[in-house]
């Protein structure tokens, strides 16, 4: 019998930021047999994060030299962005005393980026990480059962006037994702109430529960047109529903194939219990059945 030794184990690297996405990334490449490190981002990442890796190490949000020393430090030659972080942070007061960004995210954040939308900056990272022998991954590939499956995925169905929401959200949505604005509108009446921007989809969902006290709106969340699946990748939960339910929302649309479920049973039962509708839809341009 082989048994094989820690340093055999092929080994994956995660920048672990807020929420339960980099748990699943972490178990789910421990279930492949990686041996994984996770850098969690101070602020954002969970500390129990630690009990799913075999190395752990807090870093600065704006340390991407450190994380880059860490990783390679580790043999890492695989890594995954998993988790949110709040990108509205980056534009505070006095924002280089509170991030103390380290000199490697000083030259790409002043210097290699032509702008500053998520894209751009998600893939000056990732070829940051390049030029040190590291690739960036999909972020779905250790969590591929989690991805939306098409279909209505909720007890209760659409009706016809959520049906024309939804489809007209996904034409106004896929082209704020085609202009790398945000994911997710708020529709009511085939009017858009909100939109999401750099403040995040949960600020979106306060903000269109104040515009629209009456409720009875829905939220469309997708991919950009030419989504990078390394990272940015739609993400919906339990947590969603939560705030969704709590400003009046009627009705998630979301993508499927391209979307993470968290806890997609825990979810769906929240969803029916607060009369949510929750509708998975192919990328087409066809009305959602």
């Amino acid at each position: 019998m082989i048994i094989e030794r820690e340093d055999d184990q092929p080994r994956l690297g995660i920048i672990a930021g807020a929420g339960h996405f980099p748990f699943m990334v972490a178990r789910g490449a421990k279930r492949a047999g990686r041996h994984v490190t996770v850098v969690g981002l101070r602020g954002f990442a969970d500390p129990d994060l630690a009990n799913c890796a075999d190395r752990f190490r807090w870093s600065g949000l704006a340390r991407i030299g450190r994380w880059i020393r860490v990783l390679r430090g580790a043999g890492i030659s695989e890594v995954i962005l998993a988790g949110s972080v709040t990108k509205s942070c980056m534009y505070g007061r006095f924002r280089l005393l509170r991030l103390l960004p380290d000199a490697t995210s000083l030259r790409l954040w002043f210097l290699s980026l032509r702008d500053k939308r998520n894209d751009t900056v998600l893939s000056a990272v990732a070829d940051e990480f390049a030029r040190h022998g590291m690739i960036m991954a999909d972020c779905t590939s250790y969590c591929p059962e989690d991805m939306a499956p098409a279909g209505v995925l909720t007890q209760r169905q659409p009706t016809t006037a959520q049906e024309q929401d939804a489809a007209f959200g996904w034409r106004i949505a896929k082209e704020m994702g085609r202009l790398d604005v945000g994911q997710s509108v708020a529709i009511k009446e085939m009017e858009v109430i909100a939109v999401e921007a750099i403040e995040g989809t949960d600020r979106m969902i306060e903000r269109a529960g104040q515009l629209c006290r009456h409720g009875g709106w829905a939220m469309v969340k997708v991919a950009k047109p030419d989504q990078d699946m390394r990272f940015d990748v739609p993400t919906v939960g339990p947590d969603t529903i939560a705030n969704l339910k709590q400003h009046g929302a009627k009705m998630l649309v979301i993508e499927a194939g391209r979307t993470l479920i968290v806890d997609r049973d825990v979810m769906l039962a929240a969803a029916d219990q607060a009369g949510i509708v929750v509708v998975s839809r192919a990328n087409d341009p066809t009305p959602v059945e």
